[in-house]
């Protein structure tokens, strides 16, 4: 028998009824009854990476020739013959009947339209005798988290929510993330297994999540709840289906000590896009005399010197040691952890100074204070125009370095951050425990 599309709404859901499973696409809308064209294999993610495309066939096996899995959604496949099938998907949590086969249903497959966790009961009948019923229970069983390939940030931001999911399910688990930052994070957690997402072979699981920011998910397809709602961070507790609680992760990197003697401030002042950079002219400027003037060293983390595009580029402020591009993740964790305190952006820099401890001043706009971890040094100027990444109905695009959806080409581009004042960031510092400013006659 062919794959096709029946219309199947129960509960405001979707769900895919055919001969074989196919993989339903993140941002698009549900295929429209008896069309013949199936929908991607892969969701793909924010940066242009795809999560690994899910098994074919449901991996567990079931009485009577079902298999089913949750690697996808809830999956469930029934075989095709004459016997007629009757097959239930239920909420435990939320006590709905999600999805109920027609009465003439002869096997095929059925798939839940959500794809983040959701306690599913499955209850399967042949002939009206029931021969199947099961209740997700992941203990003692391979459970898959894939995060996006190459993401600082976002992997920092959300380790600690797959750790919870492993506890509070006691499933064995596996995390899924860029090889590069595996390093980061493995040794701490020697419970969990950890593979390069472009690697990773996810025949073997009993479920799959996957984690990520879904721009276009109009219908919630991968997110119960739109992420620029609730955080960067706290999207992944939503799609786990956990306590959104924010808590840092640990870090698998020994500490050496003070890589310097003296008092010093670690700063991050370059990102990916110019609506994350402070830009106003002489921020860091008069930033970096502050701190000098106090007594710090002042060293520049970042990974790279120079930043920008077209016109507009931006280098290491005068004044700033320049340790560009010369540390790894692990010796800038050292840095961070030792730092008197670190003033950064809405960059992943700024996420591993959280997760190491530090003491995090951060200057943005394009964000809102909930994007991002609690710090009681975030700056923002709310006579500006801000918050643009927290607006659905922005779209924000990652080619375009100088994104600014609501004032580009204007004398107002980029003033969440340009009507950030060097004395506002000055004056968060100022609250930090143990900092001592310079008498007013210092340095002059």
């Amino acid at each position: 028998m062919d794959s096709a599309y029946c219309d199947a709404i129960a509960n405001a859901e979707s769900l895919l009824l055919a001969d074989s499973l196919a993989q339903a696409a993140p941002a698009a809308p549900v295929t429209a009854p008896g069309s013949a064209a199936p929908p991607p294999a892969r969701a793909p993610e924010e940066n242009g990476s795809w999560f690994p495309k899910p098994p074919d066939v449901p991996t567990q096996a079931g009485p009577s020739g079902i298999r089913f899995d949750f690697n996808d959604g809830c999956r469930v496949v029934a075989p095709v013959g004459p016997e007629v099938w009757r097959i239930r998907l239920f909420d435990l949590d939320a006590g709905n009947i999600l999805f109920q086969t027609t009465p003439d249903f002869r096997g095929g497959g059925v798939m839940s339209a959500k794809k983040y966790f959701v306690r599913f009961r499955i209850e399967a009948w042949k002939d009206e005798k029931r021969v199947f019923a099961h209740d997700f229970d992941a203990t003692n069983r391979d459970v898959l988290i894939v995060f996006p390939v190459g993401t600082l940030g976002d992997s920092v931001a959300w380790i600690s929510y797959a750790v919870r999911f492993a506890e509070a399910h006691k499933c064995r688990l596996t995390i899924a993330m860029a090889e590069r930052l595996i390093p980061l994070f493995a040794g701490a957690y020697p419970h969990i297994r950890f593979v390069d997402t472009k690697a990773v072979m996810p025949d073997e699981f009993y479920a799959t999540y996957r984690v990520g920011l879904f721009f276009d998910d109009v219908a919630r397809i991968y997110q119960p709840v739109d992420f620029r709602h609730v955080g960067l961070h706290k999207t992944a507790a939503h799609i786990l289906g956990l306590d959104p609680a924010e808590a840092p992760p640990e870090l698998a990197v020994e500490d050496k000590g003070r890589p310097i003697a003296d008092k010093y401030v670690c700063i991050a002042t370059q990102a990916t896009s110019q609506c994350k950079h402070w830009n106003n002219p002489f921020g860091w400027r008069e930033i970096i005399n502050l701190l000098k003037n106090a007594g710090y060293r002042v060293v520049c983390i970042d990974q790279k010197p120079v930043t920008g595009a077209g016109i507009v580029w931006n280098h290491v402020p005068a004044g700033a040691e320049d340790m560009t591009g010369q540390l790894s993740l692990e010796d800038c964790v050292r840095w961070l952890r030792h730092a008197e305190f670190f003033v950064g952006l809405s960059s992943g820099l700024s996420w591993v100074a959280w997760a190491a401890g530090a003491k995090v001043v951060m200057v943005s706009g394009f964000t809102l204070p909930s994007t991002e971890f609690a710090t009681p040094f975030r700056v923002i100027n709310y006579h500006a125009c801000v918050g643009c990444w927290e607006d659905p109905t922005l779209r924000f695009d990652h080619k375009d370095f100088l994104w600014c959806p609501r004032h580009a080409g204007t004398p107002r581009q980029f003033e969440c951050t340009a009507l950030i004042t060097a004395e506002q960031v000055k004056q968060a510092i100022r609250r930090i425990p143990g900092f001592l400013e310079a008498p007013a006659s210092a340095g002059r």
